[in-house]
């Protein structure tokens, strides 16, 4: 197999700084991308901000004898995502790559939560993310030619406690890609998510250092290198840590059809071991695939499950 490379393109890397983003970028630079290292500078809950951490990046990149610029612009600023775009088209002349990894922290079991806290996790992760992806879109359906990558969290696919607002931006990742998947094939705009589990300033707090020294975000990069590849599969949840790489998918079992009449909650409950019955689940290509799965089961004319 041939080596991965990006020579002639532009990759986008959001929180770029320090962690997961600043391995992604020394990397792309490495095997031939020109990089836009975007990192606020900010504290791991979202405030203060400088320029240092995207320019130390951009200068370690250059030292490796690669292109770099460096841009301090939040992602949840229009006119900050804006310009970072406009810097790489001005600079280079195309966008090929995204990497949306940058996020903050807030926190607290629910209860405790400030709703405040919810929004601007759910700003800076979900809304983010959008923002930076809408910016160049239509950049990458022009040139037919496109690779997105995501951030979730297994927090957003399994939940943990007091995360509620970072497992549900994380989780509305999933199924931003999911859309964004089926709206980029016609261009050959690919969009795929890594989840990682990784050593960084949002993890040094709550994990022993052996379990930092066998986390490096170095143990990530490569899964995110390959879905920024030219022959990357689209709609790909990557799980990646401690150099472990595996797929998640989200499965529906074949289910069982109650009837229209005489249709209870008691016989729901009376059914649940149909209901969720793991024989025959699939993962559907798309929402169809669920539709056409509940009308197949109508039309088959079987007997309604009693109860």
């Amino acid at each position: 197999m041939s080596d991965i490379r990006f020579d002639g393109k532009v990759a986008i890397v959001t929180g770029a700084g320090g962690g997961l983003g600043r391995s992604h970028a020394l990397e792309l630079a490495r095997r031939g991308a020109k990089v836009v290292v975007n990192d606020l500078g900010s504290a791991v809950d979202g405030t203060g901000g400088g320029s240092d951490a995207a320019n130390k990046v951009v200068d370690e990149i250059k030292a490796l004898g690669g292109e770099a610029i460096a841009n301090g612009s939040s992602v949840t600023d229009d006119a900050g995502v804006a310009l970072m775009v406009k810097q790489a088209l001005d600079t280079w002349g195309r966008v090929d790559i995204l990497v949306a990894n940058a996020g903050i922290l807030r926190d607290k079991s629910f209860s405790k939560m400030e709703l405040g806290d919810f929004q601007v996790v759910v700003d800076v992760h979900l809304m983010g993310s959008a923002k930076c992806i809408k910016a160049v879109w239509d950049v990458m359906r022009e040139q037919n030619y496109g690779r997105i990558v995501v951030t979730t969290s297994p927090t957003g696919l399994y939940g943990n406690f007091g995360q509620a607002n970072y497992g549900a931006a994380k989780a509305g990742l999933v199924g931003l890609m999911q859309s964004l998947r089926l709206e980029g094939m016609k261009n050959n705009v690919r969009v795929n998510t890594i989840c990682p589990i990784a050593a960084t300033r949002m993890t040094e707090s709550i994990m022993t250092p052996e379990m930092l020294a066998n986390l490096k975000p170095e143990y990530v990069t490569p899964g995110v290198v390959y879905l920024c590849s030219e022959d990357a599969p689209t709609g790909a949840i990557l799980t990646a840590g401690g150099g472990v790489f595996s797929l998640a998918r989200l499965y529906e079992t074949e289910g069982v059809f109650l009837g229209h009449e005489g249709l209870t909650a008691e016989k729901v409950a009376a059914n649940w071991g149909r209901v969720t019955s793991e024989a025959g689940q699939q993962a559907y290509p798309d929402g169809s695939g669920q539709i056409g799965k509940i009308f197949r089961q109508m039309a088959a004319g079987e007997t309604p499950a009693r109860g």
